[in-house]
């Protein structure tokens, strides 16, 4: 069997509000010295919560790891368009909320459960010819996108204190949780852009197993070692 070195492996982050999904990789690659280090599915600037950092031959697991479902929690704001569809970007639309119970807003939630073909937007690091379309947007420039097909599995709000509802989603990679609170604007008449984001779980692992990238940084290299989960046991080889 082939050997492992103690750091081939991941360790699970809760991201912080503000850096980049790479800014925590290029954190961790310079503080520790690793020369490889990834992440499993992009988290926007302003989300929180699990991020998975794979290290050095455990970057092998990437895609394996990155295709698994996730689970997030968030808050709606209703009333508000954004051109980014969250609360990052510019308001382009601003409308009254209609009178909207909870019920009632689960009721439309649950059109938004099932397979569907979703349009990436523009605010995105999704890339054209080599140029994410976020910075193409920046420059005001809109592109067409090709819809993908995603799956929710679940959809539903535990808490509407006008104009903010509160929700959990469980669906496939590459999900569009802003394209979804944008559609679901849409479809009250109202618009609304997805005013909190926070991934709690990806495939088998939960952000209540996570570290916090300050504690992170704050590690020895040897207590780093004992964070990492190792090779074999993302791989599915280890059912330990």
């Amino acid at each position: 069997m082939q050997d492992f070195a103690p750091l081939d492996g991941a360790i699970l982050i809760d991201k912080p509000a503000g850096p980049t999904s790479h800014d925590v990789v290029d954190a961790i690659r310079r503080h520790f010295g690793i020369k490889k280090v990834g992440h499993c599915g992009t988290l926007d600037p302003a989300a929180t919560g699990l991020l998975i950092i794979v290290l050095g031959r455990g970057t092998k697991l990437s895609e394996k790891l990155m295709s698994d479902d996730k689970v997030y929690e968030g808050q709606i704001k209703f009333g508000e368009s954004t051109d980014s569809y969250d609360a990052d970007g510019e308001i382009v639309g601003s409308l009254p909320v209609p009178p909207l119970s909870l019920d009632e807003l689960n009721e439309m939630a649950t059109e938004f459960v099932g397979d569907q073909m979703q349009t990436p937007p523009m605010v995105s690091a999704i890339k054209k010819g080599g140029v994410p379309l976020y910075k193409l947007a920046r420059k005001g420039v809109e592109v067409q996108r090709e819809p993908r097909l995603i799956h929710v599995y679940s959809f539903k709000f535990s808490d509407y204190q006008e104009p903010l509802g509160t929700f959990r989603l469980a669906c496939t990679k590459g999900t569009y949780v802003r394209s979804i609170a944008h559609e679901l604007g849409q479809k009250l008449g109202c618009g609304a852009h997805l005013a909190a984001l926070r991934r709690a779980t990806s495939g088998k692992f939960d952000v209540a197993d996570a570290i916090s990238l300050e504690q992170v940084l704050k590690l020895t290299p040897t207590d780093l070692e004992k964070r990492v989960i190792p090779f074999l046991k993302l791989a599915g080889a280890d059912k330990a």
